[in-house]
């Protein structure tokens, strides 16, 4: 680690910026005034003119889900996509620990102000204020519709619901159903979502992928999918489209993301004139079950709620290998609450994840090959009984024993950073709209509300505010100014986009290699976390930049795709999204290199500050950098949205 502080390095910028004036369209006014201005200057649909509108929903999860169900319930026709067998599997039901609320239930001292000021800082200033604060404003809302449904929050003796602590606040905020969170949201959207497809108002297309983004006159006005059942290519077209697909962390292989997660809808619509905004912004999850073996899968995180009662820490001796039970209270080194004492293990994820990676290359980690840290509940089961315990995390405890056969009730847990969650995506603008007109960016799928770095229990947040209450303004707003299908089915436009996809699967089928799918992911995955993980450095970056086109290269002449087109085919459907990763993985590493100062978690090791913490550069790097598609083999052009602060003043973040 660096012990002088070091100003960035800013020789590495590409020549080519600055291209095109992103407009956020933040509308004015006071920022506790700026949503209610823009709803009312929106332009209306009047309901009987709804259902003459069509609007593509790719995605099923809780930004998705909600959306579609919104949309069908104002008025308008749907059609909802996702590659899953039912919008019941989408990836949001792997949240676990809470989503966050402004309520003040526990009068401990939240406000809306404070949830857009935690949320500022957590994304260490490089998030748009005006969407923040929004965010803040709506989290109010979301309970209460969430409640209405019936999603079962926990609740205090009373019967008034319970909050609980996350990383990054010093307030209870955090609204959640044990360990299961975003399951019991992702039903209650469901069941919204259910109810409009018995009404005939959404049309619910399950096993289908989005394989390319249809545009007519510059607009984006349909998809091309591929039933993944029987191999069917068809396109479907509609007044607008709106992507909820996620995020692209699976781009590293090992995450905690289903296998399932791909990037390839964001970034057929990238291809097709959708800004790519922040690409190197990608969340380390300091909480993740260590990885056990070379052939695993896929990573298992455990709740960030977990550290409200559980200690971190680890021998004060390197190479200390005795039982955890035999180590004296003396020689533990609970590090986080030791450097933080006004956030102790509460600490931002960034922060925990930088520190459990510190303390274990000095060689003071455990378990096998020394790369995890304890998560202890002794103490708590102490202080509060185990049955306290088990009614809070229960089914947490439960899942973390079959994986590792270690029963965290009578031993600690180990844990170790683990790639979670993606703060870039599609830049969008206030109204969640891309570079694209008529395509609508939702949930993680875009880059707008977290900055460089997300706060626990903020995702849920940001999904349903986006699907059940922004979005059907805004698109609304988009809509006013169209003509109800005016789109040609029969537009050269949809055939090209056919053409396209059949001649992908083609070459791809074609090519009849002898490497599998999965081992040319797994070592891009492992390059890129070495090289662009949870630190990154010049020389690293460069040596990914390299090494990228030579993996993508062998892989387009050696990659073995057994099959047909016409058939169910998982290995096409993966060497699809494979080569999506590979094209996605080079802009991360040159966004990374390009962005020479540290911030939340994008950590550059040449910016530091003496005591190792993320430095920015607010002179050079306060924006998010829009990178826009230049064609085949040609180097993308950055162009940037200057982020401006006028409620929250730039401050180094301190959580000590």
């Amino acid at each position: 680690m660096m012990t002088v502080e070091t100003k960035p390095d800013i020789t590495t910028r590409p020549a080519t910026e600055f291209t095109v004036a992103l407009n956020p369209k933040s509308p004015e006014g006071p920022l506790e005034k700026k949503w209610d201005n823009a709803k009312f200057q929106y332009k209306l649909v009047n309901p009987a003119n709804k259902r003459k509108y069509t609007v593509i929903v790719v995605g099923s999860g809780l930004a998705g889900g909600s959306a579609a169900a919104t949309l069908a319930e104002l008025g308008y026709n749907v059609k909802c996509f996702c590659y899953q067998d039912s919008p019941r599997r989408a990836h949001s039901i792997a949240a676990q620990g809470g989503i966050n609320a402004a309520k003040n239930y526990r009068n401990d001292g939240d406000s809306v102000y404070r949830l857009f000021y935690d949320t500022i800082k957590g994304g260490d200033y490089r998030s748009r204020e005006a969407n923040v604060y929004r965010l803040a404003q709506i989290s109010v809302n979301i309970i209460d519709q969430c409640v209405a449904q019936g999603v079962p929050f926990a609740r205090e003796y009373g019967g008034l619901l319970d909050n609980r602590s996350f990383g990054g606040a010093q307030v209870s905020r955090t609204f959640y159903a044990r360990g299961q969170t975003g399951q019991q949201l992702l039903l209650g959207a469901y069941q919204a979502l259910s109810r409009q497809i018995g009404l005939g108002k959404v049309a619910m297309y399950s096993r289908h992928e989005m394989v390319e983004l249809i545009t007519i006159g510059g607009h984006a006005k349909g998809i091309v999918t591929r039933d993944m059942v029987t191999g069917k290519i068809e396109s479907h077209v509609g007044d607008a489209v709106v992507l909820a697909t996620g995020g692209y962390g699976n781009v590293f292989y090992l995450s905690t993301n289903a296998k399932g997660c791909n990037t390839s809808a964001i970034w057929r619509a990238h291809k097709k004139g959708a800004f790519f905004a922040n690409p190197c912004f990608t969340q380390i999850h300091p909480t993740c079950i260590p990885v056990h073996g070379d052939y695993q899968s896929k990573l298992t995180l455990m709740s960030e709620s977990l550290r409200n009662d559980g200690r971190i820490w680890v021998p004060k001796k390197q190479g200390d290998n005795r039982a955890p039970d035999q180590i004296p209270e003396a020689e533990r080194d609970y590090y986080l609450e030791r450097k933080y004492p006004s956030f102790g293990n509460l600490v931002p994820r960034d922060v925990a994840s930088r520190n459990a990676k510190e303390v274990c290359d000095e060689g003071r980690g455990v378990g096998p090959g020394g790369l995890g840290v304890y998560l202890d509940f002794g103490d708590a089961i102490k202080r509060l009984g185990a049955d306290a315990i088990r009614e809070k995390y229960g089914n947490l405890f439960d899942m973390y024993e079959r994986i590792t056969a270690e029963n965290p009730y009578e031993v600690p847990m180990r844990i170790y950073p683990a790639i979670h969650y993606t703060m870039g995506g599609l830049w969008v603008d206030y109204d969640l709209q891309s570079t694209i007109p008529g395509l609508f960016v939702i949930g993680e799928a875009n880059f707008s509300d977290h900055g460089a770095n997300r706060l626990g229990a903020s995702a849920l947040m940001q999904g349903l505010a986006d699907g059940y209450f922004i979005l059907p303004y805004t698109i609304g707003d988009y809509l006013a100014q169209q003509k109800a299908g005016a789109y040609d089915t029969n537009n050269s436009s949809v055939a090209e986009a056919e053409f396209d996809v059949k001649q992908r699967n083609k070459r791809l089928l074609g090519i009849k290699g002898k490497r599998t799918v999965d081992s040319f992911h797994r070592e891009l995955g492992k390059l890129m976390w070495d090289k662009c993980g949870m630190a990154r450095n010049a020389t690293g970056l460069r040596e990914a930049l390299a090494k990228i086109p030579e993996i993508r290269a062998e892989f387009w002449e050696n990659v073995n795709v057994p099959g047909s087109a016409d058939e169910l085919n998982q290995a096409l459907e993966k060497a699809g999204r494979v080569s999506d990763f590979m094209e996605l993985a080079e802009l991360m590493c040159r966004d990374a290199l390009d962005r020479t100062e540290s911030c939340g978690g994008h950590f550059r090791e040449e910016s530091q500050t003496r005591e190792g913490e993320a430095l920015r550069d607010d002179e050079h790097f306060a924006y998010v950098a829009a990178w826009q598609y230049d064609g085949s083999n040609r180097p993308e052009i950055m162009n940037k949205e200057t982020l401006d602060f006028e409620y929250v003043h730039l401050a180094q973040r301190s959580y000590k």
